[in-house]
């Protein structure tokens, strides 16, 4: 059994307790204190009153708790408006004929930007089979560090060795992983994720670590908040771009960025590794009341049942793969686990 003592009863206290809601891997609830700056943001755009350049330490502080979550540094986080747009320039700054190594089936916006690009050629193998196929001449491995279709937990540790021993450049997306999986993102060159999910920031943003010798990846999207002092670089044609990781920045949504804040902010003061046990916990005791064997992720895939009988029964899920996804967050309790059981079991017990 897991212990709400594992996680700090401000953190769990700080987000909305919706029973039944096991969805976080389509997108996680929001801290009160974002809701809150939320409706704050509206109102003063509404009112006139919402002054962009007021948004940059925001974005800042995002940059320094996205930093803190995936185990970088601040200097070295860029924002995004997605996970496609980041991996899109990872993709445009490989040489022509670049050889990238990615996972069968992985999510599409990992592998869209290189499967849609003539220049580069591709091979997708299985996840089990990845680290194997990593050797030299491989240019680029992209990943994911959870899958989203059924949450298998890619060997971090083992790609990161292979990687560096072969010389090879590394894409690893953590958009199923920040904020419950301890990271270490100066082992890979780009690690980046949506923060809609398990960062329960609103979505419209990504962020992303760039290791400083990363120094192949090239600004396609580059912008005017790409500069230090990006208000004084508006116009005209010498572009004065960071030497940090901010010279890939996009502009930011405004409205969002705040919350966006205020939502890293919380989980960044959290202990990972409580985290993680606490999430995984309740995932394994689903498990076990299901007789499925225990796992290493929060995200639980279940053969045979219905995303949308589930949500008749209450209980907010997925359909992903052919299979239903739930998935268990900081803001859900043991009594989740009950409803979830129960549910499946009634839905059983019917159509037995």
């Amino acid at each position: 059994m897991t212990s709400p003592q594992l996680i700090q009863p401000a953190l769990a206290a700080a987000y909305p307790r919706v029973p039944g809601y096991l969805n976080t891997a389509s997108y996680g609830l929001p801290p009160r204190a974002s809701t809150a700056a939320l409706h704050a943001a509206a109102d003063e755009w509404a009112q006139g009153r919402l002054g962009p350049a007021r948004m940059d330490p925001m974005v800042d502080r995002m940059r320094a708790a996205y930093g803190t979550l995936v185990g970088a540094d601040a200097a070295d986080v860029t924002l995004a408006g997605s996970v496609s747009q980041v991996v899109g320039m990872v993709a445009a700054s490989l040489p022509d004929g670049a050889r990238v190594l990615a996972v069968q089936n992985d999510f599409a916006s990992v592998l869209f930007p290189f499967l849609n690009d003539p220049r580069l050629r591709v091979k997708l193998v299985e996840l089990d089979d990845l680290v194997d196929a990593i050797r030299p001449g491989i240019d680029l491995v992209a990943v994911s560090a959870v899958q989203s279709c059924d949450g298998r937990v890619a060997n971090l540790d083992a790609i990161a060795e292979a990687t560096r021993a072969s010389g090879v450049k590394t894409l690893i997306d953590v958009s199923h992983a920040a904020g419950w999986l301890p990271l270490r993102a100066r082992d890979f060159d780009v690690t980046v994720g949506a923060v809609y999910k398990w960062l329960t920031a609103p979505r419209g943003m990504a962020l992303a670590a760039i290791h400083p010798r990363a120094t192949w990846l090239r600004a396609v999207d580059a912008s005017w908040y790409g500069a230090d002092e990006p208000w004084n670089s508006l116009y005209g044609p010498d572009p004065k771009p960071s030497r940090s990781a901010r010279r890939f920045d996009t502009s930011p949504p405004w409205q969002l960025v705040e919350a966006g804040a205020l939502a890293l902010e919380g989980l960044a003061g959290a202990n990972r590794k409580h985290v993680n046990a606490y999430v995984v916990g309740l995932a394994n005791q689903f498990r076990a009341r299901m007789g499925l064997p225990a796992g290493e992720s929060p995200i639980v895939s279940i053969e045979g049942a219905d995303a949308k009988a589930l949500a008749e029964a209450g209980i907010a899920a997925s359909a992903r793969d052919g299979k239903v996804r739930l998935s268990f967050y900081l803001y859900n309790t043991e009594r989740d686990v009950d409803l979830a059981v129960d549910a499946l079991r009634i839905r059983t017990l019917q159509h037995a």
